[in-house]
């Protein structure tokens, strides 16, 4: 059966009541190898290790101070803070509830494990939370495709009595539930200060030179790993104005090729043009130095001729009209018409009369082309008669 749900009155609160104004930080662990959850309480002598009721969004909660922090100001009345509010300690009959709840927790994940495996479900069960008034039972799982669990919640339902909630969470979130130590030796970010995830791409390993090999840049859940996220802006602004790895830049009055950037010392490698075996590591000061010598050696007039879009070149056969099109600059910088083009259909030298010959005049080694007046039509081309005109001519005249 369900058990009453219990709300905050002013009898909860005798603690609060005696305690100063002064808030103090802490550090609450709701689950054992859960996140803990910044919290912040008038009662200033609460030590690691004991149980605390915690007011949330479903009522009264249990938990335990990992640990303590620095002491706060009052906080504003006006504004919300992001801070889990301790109400008082626990009692006697709340600390044999909250131990007899998390062994209802283990038998509800057996109990759910077995009829998974009995229905054959491809799913993974990680998590039961129940919550400390009885009201919802919650069932973490992973799935990597939709699963229709209806006959397992029916038997849940008539197991426990209560309500059932199936929430499936991706790997990032299960990897975060069930925590671990990550490649650099230390707890996983997101199972140990993390609430939210941000989108990680394969251009930030780009940005912090870091090598392209997925086995070194993924983390526990095979993406890409989250603390890229936390260095790349200062990367991006460090490497806003270094030379990028190929750039010519000019140290000792001698030209020199960037090889290689050292983005946190702002140093960077180069091998000299003229002597390859000449390599030198410049600070930002050398480098900056270099890049500007070689801007100076630029007139002013070459920078702008530089920027200047140029005409790609004329051949001399050809002529400027023909070469340039209309509206647009020829070699010579003066506008030209478009060339004028031959009439659809016909080419240029029909259109140019017959030199050394006549018409009815018999061409080497064909046959005599007949006389053509101006107006007639060709040989074997298509009439330009109407319909009305070529159906007279097949009905009788008179």
């Amino acid at each position: 059966m369900d058990e009453p749900k219990e709300e905050v009155v002013e009898s909860d609160l005798p603690e609060i009541a005696a305690a100063t104004e002064q808030l103090k930080l802490y550090h609450l662990s709701f689950r054992k190898k859960l996140q803990p959850k910044a919290a912040s309480s008038k009662i200033l002598d609460l030590v690691a290790g004991e149980l605390v009721m915690v007011h949330t969004d479903h009522g009264l909660e249990p938990a335990y101070v990992c640990g303590s922090g620095i002491e706060l100001t009052p906080i504003n009345p006006g504004k919300k803070a992001d801070l889990l509010p301790i109400l008082r300690r626990a009692n006697n009959d709340e600390v044999s509830r909250y131990h007899n709840l998390i062994q209802r927790e283990t038998e509800a994940k057996t109990y759910c494990q077995r009829r998974i495996q009995d229905l054959g479900l491809e799913m993974k069960l990680l998590q039961v939370e129940r919550f400390f008034n009885g009201s919802k039972v919650i069932f973490y799982f992973s799935a990597e495709t939709r699963v229709d669990f209806r006959d397992l919640v029916k038997s849940l339902v008539q197991e426990f009595r209560t309500r059932v909630e199936m929430r499936q969470i991706g790997v990032r979130h299960e990897t975060q539930m069930l925590g671990g130590i990550g490649c650099c030796g230390r707890e996983l970010c997101c199972g140990l200060f993390m609430k939210d995830f941000s989108p990680v791409s394969i251009k930030m390993a780009k940005e912090q030179d870091l090598p392209l090999n997925p086995a070194k840049i993924s983390g526990v859940c095979n993406r890409l790993l989250c603390c890229l996220t936390h260095e790349y802006e200062t990367y991006k602004a460090l490497k806003k104005g270094m030379p990028k790895v190929g750039r010519v830049i000019t140290f000792e009055e001698r030209p020199f090729k960037v090889t290689q950037c050292k983005t946190l010392d702002g140093k960077v490698t180069v091998t000299s043009v003229d002597t390859p075996g000449d390599t030198r590591v410049l600070t930002r000061d050398e480098w900056e130095k270099g890049i500007s010598a070689v801007k100076e050696k630029l007139p002013s007039e070459d920078r702008q001729e530089a920027k200047k879009p140029t005409a790609p070149p004329v051949d001399a056969k050809t002529p400027a009209s023909i070469a340039a099109p209309a509206g647009k600059l020829s070699s010579s910088g003066k506008h030209h018409p478009r060339a004028k083009q031959p009439a659809l259909g016909k080419s240029p030298q029909s259109q140019k009369p017959l030199a050394g010959r006549t018409p009815g005049e018999k061409p080497q080694g064909g046959k005599p082309e007949p006389a053509r007046t101006e107006g007639a039509k060709p040989s074997g081309g298509k009439s330009h008669r109407s319909r009305r005109s070529r159906g007279s001519k097949k009905g009788k005249t008179p």
